[in-house]
């Protein structure tokens, strides 16, 4: 079992930076890739950014805004994002996989903390 709190948003202006945490308990948090998805307002939820269990590859969908890494001694993945946009409004998801491939997508996440809500203002 793997249990995900997520911690760091809150309101920002456009254009304003944030950096998103997500603990993970257990002991086989560096085994586990990780990810970042979003829900905005009347949208499906939707992959953001990914981080593999050894570091050595990453995925993202906003290419160049934001980053996401992880602190396998911390157990926490952390997901810097920067130029904020409106659009970005979203309540944002740690997910966790067990799997070696495919973890840009929700299906295959095997845990997800309940979410931080990010509001970037105009």
């Amino acid at each position: 079992q793997v249990q995900l709190v997520e911690s760091g948003g809150g309101l920002v202006q456009a254009g304003g930076s944030l950096r998103l945490s997500c603990a993970a308990s257990g002991r086989t948090f560096s085994s586990y890739a990780m990810g970042w998805f979003r829900r905005a307002p009347g949208k499906e939820r939707e992959f953001v950014a990914g981080i593999s269990w050894s570091r050595g590859a990453t995925a993202y969908v906003v290419e160049g805004r934001f980053t996401i890494s992880r602190d396998n001694a911390k157990n926490t993945v952390y997901l810097q994002m920067n130029s904020l946009k409106p659009e970005d409004t979203a309540v944002y998801y740690c997910a966790a996989s067990s799997r070696s491939s495919g973890w840009t997508k929700d299906y295959n996440m095997d845990y997800w903390g309940k979410g931080t809500l990010v509001t970037v203002s105009s």
